[in-house]
Protein backbone atom coordinates (compact mmCIF):
# COMPACT_ATOMS: atom_id res chain seq x y z
CA UNK A 1 0.00 0.00 0.00
CA UNK A 2 2.88 2.72 0.85
CA UNK A 3 4.61 1.84 -1.91
CA UNK A 4 1.30 2.66 -4.22
CA UNK A 5 1.05 5.64 -2.40
CA UNK A 6 4.63 6.74 -3.22
CA UNK A 7 4.40 6.17 -6.82
CA UNK A 8 0.89 7.83 -7.33
CA UNK A 9 3.20 10.51 -5.37
CA UNK A 10 5.81 10.48 -7.74
CA UNK A 11 3.64 10.63 -10.99
CA UNK A 12 1.80 13.43 -9.82
CA UNK A 13 5.06 15.15 -9.22
CA UNK A 14 6.24 13.92 -12.93
CA UNK A 15 2.83 15.58 -14.14
CA UNK A 16 2.67 18.63 -12.14
CA UNK A 17 6.33 19.66 -13.13
CA UNK A 18 5.83 18.68 -17.28
CA UNK A 19 3.24 21.13 -16.87
CA UNK A 20 5.12 24.09 -15.20
CA UNK A 21 8.11 23.22 -17.56
CA UNK A 22 5.54 23.59 -20.91
CA UNK A 23 3.82 26.73 -19.37
CA UNK A 24 7.03 28.61 -18.62
CA UNK A 25 8.71 27.39 -21.48
CA UNK A 26 5.67 29.25 -23.57
CA UNK A 27 5.76 32.28 -21.10
CA UNK A 28 10.14 32.85 -21.82
CA UNK A 29 8.83 32.50 -25.94
CA UNK A 30 6.56 35.16 -25.71
CA UNK A 31 9.12 37.39 -23.56
CA UNK A 32 11.57 36.94 -26.24
CA UNK A 33 9.23 37.54 -29.29
CA UNK A 34 8.41 40.47 -27.48
CA UNK A 35 10.10 42.01 -24.94
CA UNK A 36 14.18 40.72 -25.20
CA UNK A 37 14.97 42.53 -27.70
CA UNK A 38 14.64 45.84 -26.52
CA UNK A 39 17.25 45.33 -23.77
CA UNK A 40 20.88 46.44 -24.56
CA UNK A 41 23.11 44.13 -25.72
CA UNK A 42 25.11 43.05 -22.62
CA UNK A 43 21.35 42.55 -20.66
CA UNK A 44 20.83 40.16 -23.24
CA UNK A 45 23.69 38.44 -23.18
CA UNK A 46 22.48 37.57 -19.60
CA UNK A 47 19.17 37.07 -19.87
CA UNK A 48 19.80 34.98 -22.63
CA UNK A 49 21.28 32.07 -20.64
CA UNK A 50 19.17 32.99 -17.56
CA UNK A 51 15.71 32.29 -19.00
CA UNK A 52 16.55 29.06 -19.95
CA UNK A 53 16.14 28.18 -16.51
CA UNK A 54 13.25 29.25 -16.01
CA UNK A 55 11.33 25.90 -17.16
CA UNK A 56 13.37 24.17 -14.79
CA UNK A 57 11.54 25.89 -11.33
CA UNK A 58 9.09 23.64 -11.09
CA UNK A 59 11.46 21.15 -10.72
CA UNK A 60 13.70 22.84 -8.75
CA UNK A 61 10.75 24.05 -6.15
CA UNK A 62 9.85 20.14 -5.61
CA UNK A 63 13.36 18.89 -5.29
CA UNK A 64 13.45 21.37 -2.89
CA UNK A 65 10.27 20.56 -0.76
CA UNK A 66 11.18 16.72 -1.14
CA UNK A 67 15.06 17.71 0.27
CA UNK A 68 16.23 16.07 -3.05
CA UNK A 69 19.90 16.54 -3.93
CA UNK A 70 22.16 16.99 -7.17
CA UNK A 71 23.47 13.61 -6.72
CA UNK A 72 20.07 11.97 -6.74
CA UNK A 73 20.31 13.45 -10.37
CA UNK A 74 23.67 12.15 -11.04
CA UNK A 75 25.85 14.73 -10.43
CA UNK A 76 29.13 13.79 -8.89
CA UNK A 77 32.36 15.76 -7.55
CA UNK A 78 34.26 12.56 -7.94
CA UNK A 79 37.08 12.84 -10.79
CA UNK A 80 35.63 16.25 -12.32
CA UNK A 81 38.12 16.58 -14.35
CA UNK A 82 37.32 13.57 -15.87
CA UNK A 83 33.95 13.88 -16.35
CA UNK A 84 34.27 17.21 -18.06
CA UNK A 85 37.01 15.20 -20.75
CA UNK A 86 34.79 12.75 -21.16
CA UNK A 87 32.53 15.26 -21.93
CA UNK A 88 34.05 17.02 -25.06
CA UNK A 89 35.31 13.73 -26.25
CA UNK A 90 31.51 13.00 -26.54
CA UNK A 91 31.09 16.31 -27.96
CA UNK A 92 33.37 16.36 -30.55
CA UNK A 93 32.66 12.46 -31.99
CA UNK A 94 29.24 14.10 -32.29
CA UNK A 95 30.51 16.97 -34.02
CA UNK A 96 32.35 14.96 -36.74
CA UNK A 97 29.65 12.79 -37.71
CA UNK A 98 26.46 14.88 -36.75
CA UNK A 99 28.33 18.25 -38.43
CA UNK A 100 31.42 17.97 -39.91
CA UNK A 101 30.17 14.97 -41.83
CA UNK A 102 26.99 16.72 -43.19
CA UNK A 103 28.96 20.39 -44.03
CA UNK A 104 31.40 18.09 -46.17
CA UNK A 105 28.63 16.33 -47.98
CA UNK A 106 27.33 19.45 -48.92
CA UNK A 107 24.35 19.58 -46.13
CA UNK A 108 25.61 22.92 -44.64
CA UNK A 109 22.19 24.14 -44.74
CA UNK A 110 20.62 21.59 -42.72
CA UNK A 111 23.13 21.74 -40.35
CA UNK A 112 22.46 25.44 -39.54
CA UNK A 113 23.75 28.94 -40.28
CA UNK A 114 24.85 32.10 -38.10
CA UNK A 115 25.96 35.55 -38.83
CA UNK A 116 28.41 35.44 -36.06
CA UNK A 117 31.98 37.07 -37.60
CA UNK A 118 33.45 37.96 -34.25
CA UNK A 119 35.80 35.91 -31.85
CA UNK A 120 33.83 37.43 -28.76
CA UNK A 121 30.02 36.16 -30.12
CA UNK A 122 31.85 32.54 -30.27
CA UNK A 123 33.07 32.41 -26.88
CA UNK A 124 29.42 34.06 -25.67
CA UNK A 125 28.01 30.76 -27.83
CA UNK A 126 29.63 28.58 -25.88
CA UNK A 127 29.29 30.13 -22.27
CA UNK A 128 24.94 30.55 -23.58
CA UNK A 129 25.20 26.53 -24.83
CA UNK A 130 27.04 25.07 -22.04
CA UNK A 131 25.56 27.36 -19.03
CA UNK A 132 22.38 28.06 -20.74
CA UNK A 133 20.82 25.61 -22.95
CA UNK A 134 22.57 22.73 -22.18
CA UNK A 135 22.98 22.44 -18.34
CA UNK A 136 19.13 23.54 -18.17
CA UNK A 137 17.96 21.18 -20.34
CA UNK A 138 20.19 17.99 -19.02
CA UNK A 139 19.21 18.85 -15.57
CA UNK A 140 15.80 19.07 -16.22
CA UNK A 141 15.54 15.71 -18.76
CA UNK A 142 18.45 13.44 -18.28
CA UNK A 143 18.19 14.78 -14.32
CA UNK A 144 14.92 15.43 -12.91
CA UNK A 145 12.47 13.90 -15.32
CA UNK A 146 14.78 10.75 -15.60
CA UNK A 147 15.04 10.34 -11.89
CA UNK A 148 11.21 10.63 -11.40
CA UNK A 149 10.62 7.99 -13.74
CA UNK A 150 12.84 5.67 -12.44
CA UNK A 151 10.82 6.35 -9.06
CA UNK A 152 7.99 5.69 -10.60
CA UNK A 153 8.91 2.60 -12.44
CA UNK A 154 12.72 1.13 -11.59
CA UNK A 155 13.80 0.41 -15.26
CA UNK A 156 16.50 2.43 -16.68
CA UNK A 157 15.15 1.69 -19.97
CA UNK A 158 12.19 3.04 -19.82
CA UNK A 159 13.38 5.79 -18.40
CA UNK A 160 15.59 6.46 -20.93
CA UNK A 161 12.86 5.89 -23.83
CA UNK A 162 10.54 8.91 -21.96
CA UNK A 163 12.95 10.89 -20.82
CA UNK A 164 14.37 10.94 -24.09
CA UNK A 165 10.91 11.37 -26.14
CA UNK A 166 10.12 14.50 -23.91
CA UNK A 167 13.00 15.90 -24.83
CA UNK A 168 12.43 16.07 -28.00
CA UNK A 169 8.72 17.04 -27.76
CA UNK A 170 10.36 19.62 -25.79
CA UNK A 171 11.71 21.43 -29.13
CA UNK A 172 8.73 21.23 -30.39
CA UNK A 173 8.53 24.77 -28.94
CA UNK A 174 11.58 26.56 -30.90
CA UNK A 175 11.57 24.16 -33.93
CA UNK A 176 9.46 21.74 -36.24
CA UNK A 177 8.71 17.86 -36.33
CA UNK A 178 12.55 17.13 -37.84
CA UNK A 179 13.60 18.72 -35.01
CA UNK A 180 11.83 17.00 -32.42
CA UNK A 181 13.03 13.68 -34.21
CA UNK A 182 16.99 14.66 -33.55
CA UNK A 183 16.85 15.67 -30.56
CA UNK A 184 14.67 12.47 -29.36
CA UNK A 185 17.96 10.92 -31.11
CA UNK A 186 20.08 12.62 -29.54
CA UNK A 187 18.46 12.16 -25.85
CA UNK A 188 18.57 8.05 -26.48
CA UNK A 189 22.32 8.93 -27.44
CA UNK A 190 23.52 10.75 -24.52
CA UNK A 191 21.65 8.60 -22.19
CA UNK A 192 23.36 5.40 -23.37
CA UNK A 193 26.63 7.44 -23.45
CA UNK A 194 25.88 7.73 -19.35
CA UNK A 195 24.92 4.10 -19.18
CA UNK A 196 28.12 2.51 -20.92
CA UNK A 197 30.65 4.79 -20.70
CA UNK A 198 32.58 4.84 -16.90
CA UNK A 199 33.25 7.71 -15.44
CA UNK A 200 30.64 9.78 -17.83
CA UNK A 201 27.63 11.69 -15.23
CA UNK A 202 25.17 14.54 -16.34
CA UNK A 203 28.17 16.58 -15.88
CA UNK A 204 29.81 14.82 -18.81
CA UNK A 205 26.74 15.17 -20.73
CA UNK A 206 26.22 18.97 -19.89
CA UNK A 207 29.77 19.49 -21.27
CA UNK A 208 28.99 17.20 -24.41
CA UNK A 209 25.45 19.19 -25.06
CA UNK A 210 27.04 22.49 -24.66
CA UNK A 211 29.68 21.89 -26.57
CA UNK A 212 28.36 20.23 -29.70
CA UNK A 213 26.04 22.99 -29.84
CA UNK A 214 28.40 25.85 -29.66
CA UNK A 215 30.70 23.74 -32.07
CA UNK A 216 27.78 23.90 -35.23
CA UNK A 217 27.93 27.59 -35.01
CA UNK A 218 31.82 27.52 -35.29
CA UNK A 219 32.31 24.80 -37.91
CA UNK A 220 28.86 26.43 -39.92
CA UNK A 221 30.61 29.36 -39.84
CA UNK A 222 34.37 28.59 -40.95
CA UNK A 223 33.61 26.01 -43.44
Amino acid sequence: MGDKVETKNYRLQLVISLIGIAILMFGVILFNHNVLMSFPLGIRAVLGILLHWIPAIVPIIIMILNKEGLRELGFSKEKLGLQILIGIIIALAMSFAFTLIPILFGFKDMVGSTTYTKLWQFIYEFAYRILGVAFAEEFIFRGFIFYKLLQIKRSRKHAIIISSLLFGLYHIFTGNIIQVFMTFLIGLFLSMCREKIKNCTITSLIVAHGVYDALIVVLVAIL
